[in-house]
C-alpha cells in the first residue's frame, strides 16, 4: 500500500497509509475500535476501493486477481445459515478450487481439529457464535492459501478456544503462509506477531518488527508489593519511595503499585535501592506493553492526562466487550 486514503462522506477513515508486508511474515494491525483497521483490510481484499493511492496483493493489482490464493476471515459472521456445516465447508472448498474425493476428508479432519467433529450434519444456524467463528476459520484455510487475512479472529471465543486458534494461526505461519490479522486486544498481537502496525484515527503511527519495538521502548517502571504497606512508622510506602532521586512518581496501575523511573535512572540499581529501603514481598521490572507504547506514541496529539486515561479505558472496555460478545466453546 502506498499513500492509500479512504473517506466516507466527510469522515476520513484511512489517511496516507504506506505498508509493505513481506512474504511469510505474521503482521498484526492494532489500534482501538474505529481506528481504520477493518477499512484497511477491506481495501486489501477489494471489498472497498481507495479514494487515492496504490495497492497490490500477491504481485497483482488487486485481491480479485489473487482471490484463490487468499483466505479471508471477516469480522462479521458469514456462514450460510440453512446449510449443514459439512456441506457448507465442502462448498467453500470447491469455490476455492479444492475438489475430488479428498475434500470431504479434509473437511472432516479440520472439524475434528477444532472440536467440532459432531456438528458436521447440523445446520450452521444451530451453532453458537463461537462455533460459527471456528467454522469460518476452517473455510478460509481449507484451500491452503498463500495469504491469510483475519479480521478480529478471536471475537466470541472463550479462553480455551482463543488458545486453540492462536496455535492454528502459528501453524499456518510456520507452514510459510503470510498472515495479517487485526485486533484491538493488543496482548493478542504481542503473543503472535513478528511485526506490528499501529493505526490511530486512520493514520499509521507505528510499523516495525516486535523485537525492534521492544528494544526501542525500554522498561521505565517497577511494579512492587511491600510486605507492610504502612512501613516506616506509619509513613506511606509511596511517599518514602517518591522521595528517592531515582523515582519520578509512585502510582497505582491495574491495582498494583508502580514506581516510574526518573530520566537517566538505572533500572537494576533502582530496584536494589527500593528493596534496601523497604522490605518487599515482590518487586519486578515492568516491560511496557503494546497498550503502553500506543498511549505513549499518541500522547503527543493527546496532551491531556484525562484524555489519555479515557483512551486507555476505551481500549480495555473494547477488549472486555469483545471477549464477552457471544463467548462460547
Amino acid at each position: 500500500m502506498r499513500g492509500v486514503r479512504k473517506t466516507f462522506g466527510k469522515k476520513v477513515a484511512v489517511e496516507g497509509i504506506d505498508l509493505a508486508v513481506p512474504e511469510g511474515e505474521l503482521v498484526g494491525f492494532i489500534g482501538p475500535n474505529g481506528a481504520g483497521k477493518s477499512t484497511t483490510i477491506r481495501m486489501i481484499m477489494s471489498i472497498l476501493f481507495p479514494d487515492s493511492g496504490e495497492l497490490s496483493v500477491l504481485g497483482r493489482k488487486s485481491a480479485i486477481e489473487s482471490k484463490d490464493r487468499i483466505g479471508y476471515l471477516p469480522e462479521e459472521r458469514g456462514v450460510y445459515k440453512k446449510m449443514k456445516v459439512g456441506r457448507f465447508l465442502r462448498y467453500m472448498g470447491r469455490l476455492k478450487g479444492v475438489s475430488g474425493p479428498g475434500l470431504g476428508k479434509r473437511v472432516d479432519d479440520w472439524l475434528e481439529r477444532v472440536d467440532l467433529g459432531d456438528v458436521r450434519n447440523k445446520k450452521c444456524e444451530e451453532l453458537s457464535k463461537g462455533m460459527q467463528q471456528k467454522v469460518q476459520f476452517i473455510g478460509c484455510v481449507l484451500h491452503e492459501p498463500d495469504l491469510l487475512i483475519l479480521d478480529e479472529p478471536f471475537s466470541g471465543l472463550d479462553p480455551v478456544n482463543m488458545r486453540l486458534l492462536r496455535d492454528l494461526i502459528r501453524e499456518q505461519h510456520e507452514a510459510g503462509r503470510t498472515v495479517i490479522f487485526s485486533t484491538h486486544v493488543m496482548v493478542q498481537a504481542e503473543q503472535l506477531c513478528d511485526h506490528i502496525m499501529m493505526i490511530h484515527n486512520g493514520r499509521k503511527v507505528l510499523d516495525d518488527p516486535l523485537t525492534t519495538i521492544r528494544s526501542r521502548y525500554e522498561p521505565r517502571a517497577v511494579r512492587f508489593e511491600p510486605i507492610d504497606p504502612a512501613w516506616n512508622g506509619g509513613a506511606s510506602v509511596a511517599d518514602t519511595l517518591a522521595a528517592m532521586p531515582e523515582i519520578a512518581s509512585v502510582t497505582t496501575v491495574d491495582g498494583q503499585l508502580e514506581a516510574r523511573l526518573a530520566d537517566g535512572a538505572d533500572p537494576g540499581r533502582t530496584i536494589a535501592a527500593m528493596t534496601a529501603a523497604i522490605p518487599m514481598a515482590r518487586v519486578e521490572l515492568h516491560r511496557p506493553t503494546l497498550e503502553d507504547i500506543f498511549i505513549e506514541i499518541v500522547q503527543e496529539s493527546v496532551a491531556d492526562e484525562e484524555e489519555r486515561a479515557r483512551l486507555r479505558a476505551q481500549l480495555r472496555a473494547d477488549a472486555a466487550a469483545k471477549a464477552g460478545e457471544g463467548v462460547t466453546a
